[in-house]
């Protein structure tokens, strides 16, 4: 009785020691306090988070021209002749991040790209005139600047890569002009594309995080308080929150930023290539067993492609390493790599 004791006192002792040494490997996650989590992105990220009010000036057609000549119109009027077009100015607003502490600040295109007059409000209240340092409408991404003598808060940009469908995200903005207002949702989907403009760069993120008109280029963020998206287009029948919202994947976004704030513009890569999604007829066709990858249905002359020695007929299954799906994926991961 006693030795067998000794060994399950040993034992004991052993196993102890195991979990000593192995504990992270044997132990259980934590799971993540929700409400307690988005506090902590909130306040984390708030005071990076700015509500952008633009004043676009654009050419309108003048209402009374077919009036001109009218005998009534003139004698009740006395017009003189009326221009064909005069300039009207329109406002409208959206959200973006301060990205760095030199007031550089990422949004979307469609929010600063054809702005004439910039107003950059920050979460303390303070105003600050903005220039735009340069868009890309391709991936409906821009960076404008403002000029601070402190020195201003930034958000951290994630690994979009990484993210998986039902993991929950935090969206923060300026919906129909509520500055620093922030919901909360779910990753719905990855890898929408063609839902904006068919011949952009699309790899969007879906969420049912609410956004809405104003939440435009405001961050959508992962529980560490990474910024994982750039909170872009929704879909809807009524003009506001459905339940189907689209951001632009930070590793795009950054990508992107460092190409506009370093040229003024993006400079994208070019294979030579036309290529096509490989369905089983294709794949059959060009005797390969696998679906996933793309066909090469021609190659430009005196291409890279062609100087790398690749044929018409040939499928490419991977890119710098990574499996490739799709001829989408092809093309934004190599309109990504630096020329050259």
């Amino acid at each position: 009785m006693l030795t067998t004791r000794r060994y399950l006192c040993l034992g004991s002792i052993f196993v102890l020691f195991l979990i000593a040494q192995l504990g992270p490997v044997w132990a259980v996650e934590k799971p993540v306090d929700l409400s307690t989590a988005i506090i902590q992105v909130a306040k984390q990220n708030l005071p990076a988070v700015v509500y952008i009010e633009v004043t676009e000036s654009r050419e309108v057609t003048n209402p009374f021209l077919p009036f001109e000549n009218d005998p009534f119109f003139r004698r009740f009027f006395g017009a003189p002749k009326m221009p064909r077009k005069f300039k009207q100015e329109v406002k409208g607003l959206g959200s973006g991040m301060i990205i760095d502490p030199q007031g550089h600040i990422l949004t979307n295109f469609h929010v600063a790209g054809g702005a004439a007059k910039m107003e950059v409000t920050l979460a303390d209240g303070s105003k600050y005139p903005a220039r735009l340092v340069g868009g890309d409408p391709k991936t409906d991404l821009a960076v404008i600047q403002i000029s601070a003598k402190e020195q201003l808060p930034h958000v951290t940009l994630g690994d979009s890569d990484k993210m998986e469908v039902g993991e929950w995200v935090v969206a923060i903005g300026a919906p129909r002009a509520l500055e620093k207002s922030v919901t909360q949702g779910i990753i719905s989907a990855k890898h929408r594309r063609g839902v904006t403009d068919p011949t952009g760069y699309q790899d969007f993120l879906q969420t049912d995080a609410a956004i809405n008109p104003g939440n435009s280029g405001g961050p959508l963020l992962n529980l560490s308080g990474q910024v994982i998206g750039v909170n872009a287009a929704i879909a809807t029948e009524s003009g506001g929150f459905e339940g189907i919202g689209f951001t632009i994947p930070s590793n795009m976004a950054q990508y992107v930023a460092n190409e506009l704030m370093a040229h003024g513009k993006v400079e994208r890569g070019w294979l030579g290539v036309t290529i096509q999604d490989l369905t089983p007829e294709l794949a059959k066709t060009a005797h390969v067993e696998t679906l996933k990858g793309v066909l090469v249905v021609d190659v430009a002359k005196g291409g890279p492609a062609e100087k790398a020695g690749l044929k018409k007929n040939d499928v490419i299954i991977a890119y710098r390493g990574k499996e490739v799906s799709d001829s989408n994926q092809l093309r934004n991961e190599v309109a990504e790599t630096t020329i050259g």
